[in-house]
Parts: C-alpha cells; sequence; structure tokens
C-alpha cells in the first residue's frame, strides 16, 4: 500500500488509496500530542488500520484518533466507517445536510466556517453545496506553509464534482468553490481531493471561466 506523507512543522499528513474506485483516505496526526484526524473512511479498514499503525512514527506522544470525519455522503466515502467507529471509539463529524444519509450517528454536525480544535492544530470546515448538499471541505493552515485543503468530491485537478448534469447543482457548486476556496486562498495552496492526485489552487485557478463556460 503506497503511503503520501507531508511532513509539516506541527502535524504529519498520511494518505492513502483505497477500493477499485481509487479513494483517497486522509490522516492527520499533531507531532506534540498524538491527536488525530482522519478524513473518509471509505474502504479497506484493514488499510486504514495499517495507516493508522505506522502513524505512531509521526508523534513522540501515543497516536490518538480524536475524529473521523466525513467529507460527503456518498457511499463509497464511508463504506469502512461503521467498522472504524467500532474498532477506534472515535467520534464522527460530518456537514448537517448530510450526516442523516451516512451509516452511523454523526457526532459533530458541521457548517460553513466551523473550526475543529484539536491538541496541537486546527481545521477549519468550508460548506461547498453542489455535489452533495451537506458537502464539507476541510482546511489545514500550515503555520509554515501553504494551506491544505480536503476537497472531498467538490474539487478536483481540471474541475469541480459531478452534479449529474443539474445547471442549478452545478453553478451552486462552483459559485461555492469560487468564493470559498479560490477567493479565500492563495495559489500554493494544495488541494487534497477524494479521488485521484493532488493539485493547488494556482494550477486550476486559470480554467474557473473554462468550467463555467462548459457546465461542468
Amino acid at each position: 500500500m503506497d503511503t503520501l506523507i507531508h511532513d509539516l512543522r506541527d502535524i504529519t499528513i498520511r494518505s492513502i488509496s483505497v477500493s477499485e474506485m481509487d479513494n483517497n483516505v486522509y490522516l492527520l496526526t499533531a507531532k506534540a500530542s498524538g491527536a488525530q484526524l482522519l478524513i473518509d473512511a471509505a474502504d479497506d479498514l484493514p488499510a486504514i488500520q495499517a495507516m493508522l499503525a505506522d502513524s505512531a512514527a509521526d508523534t513522540a506522544a501515543e497516536p490518538k484518533l480524536a475524529l473521523i470525519a466525513t467529507t460527503h455522503q456518498h457511499w463509497d466515502h464511508v463504506r469502512a466507517l461503521p467498522a472504524l467507529v467500532e474498532a477506534t471509539g472515535a467520534r464522527t463529524a460530518a456537514g448537517t445536510d448530510d450526516a442523516e444519509a451516512l451509516p452511523v450517528k454523526v457526532d459533530v454536525l458541521l457548517g460553513h466556517g466551523d473550526a475543529g480544535n484539536f491538541d496541537g492544530f486546527d481545521v477549519t470546515s468550508v460548506h461547498l453545496r453542489g455535489h452533495t448538499p451537506g458537502s464539507i471541505a476541510f482546511v489545514y493552515q500550515d503555520p509554515d506553509g501553504p494551506a491544505h485543503i480536503f476537497s472531498g468530491d467538490s474539487l478536483f485537478p481540471g474541475g469541480v464534482g459531478n452534479t449529474q448534469n443539474d445547471p442549478a447543482r452545478f453553478t451552486s457548486l462552483l459559485d461555492d468553490v469560487t468564493a470559498r476556496l479560490f477567493e479565500a486562498y492563495p495559489d500554493d495552496s494544495v488541494v487534497h481531493p477524494g479521488h485521484g492526485s493532488p493539485t493547488t489552487l494556482g494550477a486550476e485557478r486559470p480554467h474557473l471561466g473554462e468550467w463555467r463556460a462548459r457546465g461542468w
């Protein structure tokens, strides 16, 4: 299992790809405290547990999974969620408008601008409406470097997420992505999508007009 690691000042970010759909699972670990946030328990519980075990190398403390956050309700992003909650006892979080569709009880309902405070780092919730009603991106601002945006299926290299050819949903998603990501964060911000490879806001910004013109 290939693991992508970003070694930042205060945290380490690990990611693995699981399932035939190339779903990304992200793990943020505070170096000082061991507090952890996992984003999208998509599939393959053994692979996720192996990443959690490997993360002991990322902290001088004992790792502790504080929260499992879900970017959106789609089934391919939550297949391992019930088993991971059962195995770890961790609390769960998701966007308010997607929470009822998740296969577990959601402990923390998230709206736009909500802050997640962990021992050693903070994460901000960004509500992006369109791919699903309650899609949430999670943003970590590195004190010594760029922001890291965990965008779920709302923003990818080359475009926004699937809105099933619904013009209203597409416009909503592109409007939110434009105002709440591109206009809020600088070009060096790293985008970690729900599937596939990372990108930056700077790489995608020149194409916003093209995306709006093509309608997807």
